[in-house]
């Protein structure tokens, strides 16, 4: 999936909430983090826990706060711990903002040849925070 962004999806029982608003941004306002996205494995803001088998993010967005353009190469999971507004960006010059629920659970199949580059803000007014995990091959 790497520059493309998801379409909007119905809400339901293993579904992303809907989309809300979507739009176009200027890439060229961040060039230089688009550029270096391939390389940077920081999915989340902590990582909690790591083995042979897997690797254990939180994500922890502040209102105002932004992660930068990060790529997913592995098949991962994540479930909403506080829910909240957030805006992802992709490489196409396309951006979602969707309100993420309480408990919300999406798992995501990438590869090194089919990866996701995107970058999360959180545009809501409370903490918004996420378990990620990586399942390593």
């Amino acid at each position: 999936m790497t520059g493309n962004s998801p379409a909007s999806e119905s809400a339901g029982p293993n579904t992303l909430s809907p989309v809300e608003e979507q739009g176009k941004y200027d890439v060229a306002d961040f060039a230089g983090e688009l550029a270096r996205a391939h390389e940077n494995h920081e999915v989340g803001t902590t990582r909690r826990f790591e083995n042979d088998h897997v690797r254990v993010w939180e994500i922890l967005l502040e209102p105002g706060q932004r992660g930068a353009f990060h790529v997913h190469d592995q098949t991962y999971f994540w479930t909403v711990v506080e829910p909240g507004r957030g805006l992802q960006r992709f490489p196409d010059g396309t951006f979602v903002i969707r309100d993420y629920r309480l408990g919300e659970t999406r798992y995501l199949v990438h590869s090194p040849e089919n990866a996701l580059i995107h970058d999360l803000e959180n545009v809501g007014g409370t903490t918004m925070r996420f378990v990620t995990v990586e399942l390593k091959h």
